[in-house]
């Protein structure tokens, strides 16, 4: 039996392939690098921020929220949400508020409802150009 030269019989791969595969490589792993600290930088100290929801049920039409709500600065214009659940878990009551301005502050709200209510849920807090609630 006799060995033969692979590269010889099949053709040896050019050698600026690896090159350009390499780069394309650098390319998406920078790209993919940039993006992670950008979106980490970014999302890591939002305008506002909720937290820390405690809830009291009042009666047959009312529900107190009580929250705490962090704004970066006096200036930034937050509109919070909460809304109501009944024991079927369906919506039976919402509110949409701006809170006032403050670091920490605890912001106690007020939710109508059409029937009782027995669990209320923080949806959250956005500022303009904040989307997501936080």
């Amino acid at each position: 039996m006799t060995t033969t030269d692979l590269a010889a019989r099949y053709g040896a791969p050019a050698p600026w392939r690896t090159r350009v595969l390499l780069g394309a490589i650098a390319v998406v792993v920078l790209g993919f690098g940039g993006w992670l600290g950008w979106a980490t930088l970014l999302q890591a100290n939002p305008d506002v921020a909720s937290g820390d929801l405690t809830f009291t049920i009042v009666d047959d039409g009312t529900a107190v929220a009580r929250f705490t709500v962090d704004l970066s600065d006096d200036t930034v214009e937050a509109t919070c949400t909460v809304k109501a659940y009944a024991e079927d878990h369906s919506l039976v009551g919402s509110a949409s508020f701006r809170p006032e301005p403050g670091p920490g502050d605890v912001v106690e709200q007020v939710v109508r409802t059409e029937r009782r209510a027995t669990s209320v849920e923080l949806v959250g807090c956005t500022a303009p150009g904040q989307n997501r609630p936080r």
